[in-house]
């Protein structure tokens, strides 16, 4: 019996065409139009839903000689006029085979336009031929649906027209086809509003009472059109438009499930552009049940489903609130439990997971008490470089749980180990979400920071903080300021030993804004506490103070001045040398000098510059240490003391009572007049 079965395989195998004698048969210019229309089929049948046959077929040529093939019968067919069966089958399946190496292969696609298929697809539109239009509409949507299909240019010569015109078609895959373009190429509000004022978004609508494929694809467009763009929304929503989104409304229970992700789509973008839509609490429950129970949906609509759940909670309180009272951090659970789930899924799931953990702690507890940090962890040796991210985001936020950083949850091996590899990741995506994590996980105030310092992570964020990615700089050193936070005296020689003095003072004077105001925040963390870290700035004749003093001098942005005075503030904490250094850099001693840029920053419109500014003269005139009298007396010539007199009711709490405070230690200390 097995030798049976086995002679069987063996003549199935023989009879199926070899991919070499395919496309022998498709360049063949020798061969007649009846042998590549089966060749044709033959590649069509071993291609479909297969991306190794795609790939394969690619790289032996397969898709210039099938749209050389199209290009010619194409043109035979617009010399002879009228209807010609063989022709036409020869379009019809060189078409559907273009579609398929399209349909969700990237390098297919890349293929198809590099080949010049697009225009010639585009042609077959005005085809006499019903069933042509339709193998080119089909082919033309599936090259749409990716990144790579070129962005259709909605105000070049008379593409809105024959943009309509696809929309006004009788045929549901031209109108498919019609809105597909939408989707893939409308980005920017001035082309949102000219399609609303061309009369798309009515036209979109009225296709909503049609066929499946024109209802979805209206749904998918009108998301597009609305999104983020509140003055479409109005129009829309409008009664020039009737019960538009009522129809929208009455989607959501359609026995589609497509049709009920979309119109949910629809939704929720329409509500995170004006909240005051949609506000019914039954609604918004409505809506996160439906993309709930969609989640389980086993093809692409269960994929999609968690980043429109995502989308409608993310950065809203109430949104997050109602999700975990119903259920939803169990239910997505349940989902990674199941496992073997598809690398999009799994990420939309973390996602989602991510989003709901942004604020509130109950759903931190909740999440961490499910076991979740585990599936996080392994999923961050996945496949797949968009699922790792996810997880990282996910872990990112929830160790923003005070409670959990303190009791060291995060600060393990199995937690650490796996984070710290992804800094090497090849992904960027990656390494900037892996970077956001460990910044959260660092902030742990307990002895555990040592943990991630003998794993090696701090060697590793040195290291990234001179890439050239401006972006992973700035995280490189958000992570590397956190992990100085209230940290050991020998924790920070350990981390500066890494980063050394010349390194952080170079990312002082980065040209980046972002990177500058980090590692000036680094630098705030490392001088704070006891005088042995305010002794790091006055290293190396005094490189990394001069280099706070520069950038507060002459920084463009107030953030990096306020994080560069701060700085100072807690220098000034120090002692008596380190007061007076301060002192020296902030009010020199130069006759007929300008004035202290102090009596700037203390009349700046930015409260926080301001806090900062006056709580470097408190410490500088603490009465306890033995130099506050020649510096108060400094002080007040500068003016200092009848600006702080008109601080005493500053509209900042925190300005004004420092203010009172600078302004009593130097009445102590002395006459106080100016």
């Amino acid at each position: 019996m097995p030798t049976s079965a086995a002679a069987s395989s063996s003549s199935e195998n023989q009879s199926r065409p070899v991919p070499e004698d395919i496309v022998g048969r498709l360049s063949s210019s020798m061969a007649s139009y009846e042998i590549k229309l089966k060749a044709l089929r033959d590649l069509k049948n071993q291609i479909i839903g297969n991306r190794t046959k795609k790939l394969a077929f690619l790289k032996l040529g397969a898709v210039p000689s099938v749209v050389s093939i199209l290009s010619s019968a194409t043109a035979a067919a617009s010399c002879r006029g009228g209807y010609d069966d063989n022709l036409d089958s020869i379009i019809i399946q060189s078409a559907a085979v273009i579609g398929s190496f399209a349909c969700g292969f990237d390098a297919g696609v890349q293929a198809v336009l590099d080949a010049g298929a697009l225009p010639i697809l585009l042609s077959l539109i005005s085809h006499q031929n019903e069933k042509v239009v339709d193998a080119g509409a089909r082919s033309l949507k599936l090259i749409y649906q990716s990144k790579l299909a070129p962005k259709y240019e909605f105000f070049k010569d008379q593409n809105l027209e024959f943009l309509l015109s696809l929309l006004n078609c009788k045929n549901e895959n031209v109108t498919g086809l019609g809105a597909c373009v939408i989707t893939h190429s409308c980005r920017t509000s001035i082309e949102q509003r000219a399609l609303n004022d061309a009369g798309v978004v009515r036209k979109l609508i009225s296709l909503l009472g049609g066929s499946v494929i024109q209802r979805d694809s209206s749904l998918e467009s009108l998301a597009a059109i609305l999104k983020e763009n509140s003055e479409v929304i109005l129009k829309f929503v409008g009664p020039e438009n009737g019960r538009a989104l009522n129809d929208v409304i009455e989607l959501t229970k359609d026995k589609h499930p497509r049709t009920r992700l979309l119109a949910c789509m629809c939704l929720v973008v329409i509500r995170n552009a004006l909240p005051s839509y949609l506000q019914d609490l039954q609604i918004k429950t409505k809506l996160v049940l439906i993309l709930l129970e969609l989640l389980d949906d086993p093809g692409q609509v269960g994929e999609e489903a968690p980043f429109i759940l995502s989308s409608l909670i993310v950065g809203k309180e109430d949104m997050q609130r109602l999700a975990f009272q119903e259920n939803v951090i169990d239910k997505l659970c349940c989902h990674l439990e199941k496992g073997s789930l598809q690398a999009k899924r799994l990420q939309g799931i973390f996602l989602a997971l991510a989003d709901l953990c942004s604020r509130l702690e109950s759903c931190r507890t909740k999440l961490l008490s499910l076991k979740a940090l585990q599936f996080m962890v392994d999923a961050m040796s996945h496949d797949s470089a968009e699922v790792r991210a996810a997880a990282c985001i996910c872990l990112k936020n929830v160790s923003r749980s005070v409670e959990n950083l303190s009791a060291g949850t995060f600060m393990n091996e199995s937690v650490i180990n796996p984070v710290v590899q992804l800094l090497c990741d090849t992904s960027t995506s990656v390494q900037v979400a892996a970077l956001g994590a460990i910044s959260n996980v660092v902030v742990d105030f307990m002895v555990q920071k040592t943990t991630f310092i003998e794993f090696g992570g701090v060697k590793q964020l040195v290291e990234l903080s001179k890439s050239m990615d401006s972006t992973i700089r700035m995280n490189a050193v958000c992570a590397l300021r956190n992990l100085m936070f209230l940290v050991s005296d020998r924790c920070k020689e350990a981390i500066l030993l890494e980063l050394t003095q010349s390194t952080l003072t170079s990312l002082i004077c980065d040209p980046e804004v972002s990177v500058q105001e980090q590692a000036l925040a680094l630098v705030c963390n490392l001088v704070d506490g006891s005088t042995d870290g305010i002794r790091h700035v006055f290293a190396d004749n005094c490189s990394l103070l001069r280099a706070v003093v520069r950038q507060i001098q002459s920084a463009s942005k107030v953030e990096v001045v306020i994080q560069g005075m701060y700085v100072l503030t807690n220098v000034a904490s120090g002692g008596e040398l380190h007061k007076e250094a301060v002192m020296d850099e902030l009010f020199p001693t130069l006759p007929g000098g300008p004035q202290s840029i102090v009596i700037k920053f203390l009349q700046s419109n930015e409260s926080q510059l301001r806090t900062a500014a006056v709580w470097t003269l408190v410490n500088l005139t603490l009465p306890n240490s033995s130099g506050a009298f020649g510096r108060a007396v400094k002080l007040r010539r500068a003016g200092i003391i009848s600006q702080l007199k008109n601080m005493m009711n500053d509209p900042c709490l925190d300005v004004k009572l420092r203010a009172r405070t600078a302004f009593g230690q130097m009445m102590t200390l002395g006459d106080g007049s100016p």
